[in-house]
């Protein structure tokens, strides 16, 4: 995805049944860096009221994976991540803000940061990830 626009990477993004269920969005592309962002809404809360760890998680993974592939090319898969939860998220936005710390010939590592953004848009820091993102080879 080195040579991807913002829209470009969106269009990929919209091509993931997945990410279209929970209404996911690109915000920030290029560089090393991704920011995903999904709208909280009923049917992505827990049995609590609060956004599901699956829905963090699942934004943490695809924000790590589309940075990574702004360094090492359109064709990516992820490896594996790792999330730690801080608190439980509420808001009315989730934020998944990630950037690749290192990429080298087989793998990038990241990190992501999770926020909830509330009405006012103040970020609330709810869980942190990070993971290595592959490229992905013949099938």
């Amino acid at each position: 995805m080195t040579e991807l626009s913002l829209q470009a990477a969106q269009q990929v993004l919209d091509g993931q049944p997945f990410s279209s269920l929970v209404g996911a969005r690109l915000t920030e592309f290029g560089d090393g860096a991704a920011t995903l962002e999904v709208d909280v809404r009923d049917e992505l809360r827990q049995q609590n009221g609060f956004l599901h760890g699956g829905v963090l998680a699942y934004a943490a993974d695809n924000s790590l994976t589309f940075a990574a592939g702004t360094t090492l090319g359109a064709a990516v898969l992820t490896g594996g991540f790792s999330i730690q939860y801080i608190r439980p998220a509420t808001g009315r936005t989730l934020r998944a803000r990630a950037v690749v710390v290192h990429t080298g010939r087989r793998q990038a590592v990241g990190r992501c940061d999770l926020y909830t953004v509330d009405e006012e848009g103040t970020e609330t820091l709810c869980a942190v990830a990070q993971g290595t993102v592959l490229p992905a080879g013949p099938a």
